[in-house]
């Protein structure tokens, strides 16, 4: 078996990847932050010296967003661990890098946003810098690779501020949906992440970055209007703080679809249907006080 290092994996899409077939199919090693720290470059060195290691999905990020308990050195620490990783490049045979639509800077998202678009501008947020200058590296390396993700959902993500399950915990506790505002998204099931991985890891990809996204983009008012009706609360208001709809968040997934003809994800209502299963099943694991608070 091919043995595959994650990083991340206590997090949401870490812990959806050692879930997956993809824990079958291969050896994977998901060292926990206190077993290997990747911002420490002897202890990264130390690793590769101890593991043969023919891949790397890089999933770990120090997070950013309105939920972090620390907002401090994020673009120091992000850009560290990569390096730190991407300095072994002749130690394995790929690196996937579970990127983000930030790259292409949030003052300035248009509507499917094209791979060589990420050079217009340089993004004001540290998240999106930090992906803009590894992507300076990654566009001349030879095995790295990056998948660049803008919305995402599933189970494990932080149902207090993830717009998804969010609405869906709170259909379950028959509390009101809530949006700050509307906005499109390209929302991406992360068990259709799975198959992706699989593929970049099995074959030769043309390119160095790929946006991972669904053909078309959804409204947030449109995903309410699905968490209703799945959890059949055809009366469950939807309140919206804001007028107006906010910049559109998608990108152009043509470049990964001319490569990747297999490609299939499922229907968003299909993925809502079974992660509101999901939640109602685990109901007495959700903090419904995290709920009564929008972030």
């Amino acid at each position: 078996m091919k043995k595959v290092l994650l990083t991340g994996g206590s997090g949401f899409i870490g812990r959806n990847v050692k879930e997956s077939y993809l824990s079958e199919k291969y050896q994977l090693l998901a060292p926990s932050s206190k077993e290997l720290n990747l911002v420490d470059t002897e202890a990264v060195d130390a690793f590769f010296k101890q593991n043969k290691i023919d891949f790397v999905i890089h999933a770990a990020v120090k997070p950013g967003h309105r939920n972090a308990k620390d907002l401090s050195a994020i673009f120091q620490t992000n850009t560290r661990m990569f390096f730190n990783l991407e300095r072994h490049k002749q130690d394995y045979e790929k690196m996937l890098v579970l990127g983000s639509g930030a790259i292409y800077d949030m003052q300035h998202y248009r509507p499917k946003m094209k791979e060589e678009e990420w050079t217009k501008c340089i993004p004001v947020d540290d998240h999106g810098f930090c992906k803009y200058v590894c992507e300076k590296v990654i566009e001349h390396s030879s095995n790295i690779y990056d998948l660049r993700i803008f919305g995402i959902f599933g189970k494990y993500e932080d149902y207090a501020i993830r717009f998804i399950s969010n609405a869906i915990c709170k259909a379950l506790f028959d509390l009101p949906i809530t949006i700050k505002q509307n906005r499109k998204f390209d929302y991406l099931y992360v068990n259709d992440l799975m198959p992706v991985l699989d593929w970049f890891i099995e074959h030769d990809p043309q390119y160095a970055s790929y946006n991972i996204t669904p053909d078309n983009a959804i409204s947030l008012y449109e995903l309410a209007g699905i968490v209703k009706e799945v959890a059949d609360e055809p009366e469950l208001p939807v309140q919206v703080a804001q007028d107006g709809v906010g910049l559109e968040y998608s990108g152009d997934n043509s470049r990964l679809k001319s490569e990747f003809k297999e490609l299939r994800l499922t229907p968003i209502r299909d993925a809502i249907q079974e992660l509101y299963g999901w939640y109602r099943d685990n109901k007495g694991c959700i903090d419904r006080n995290l709920l009564l608070v929008d972030k």
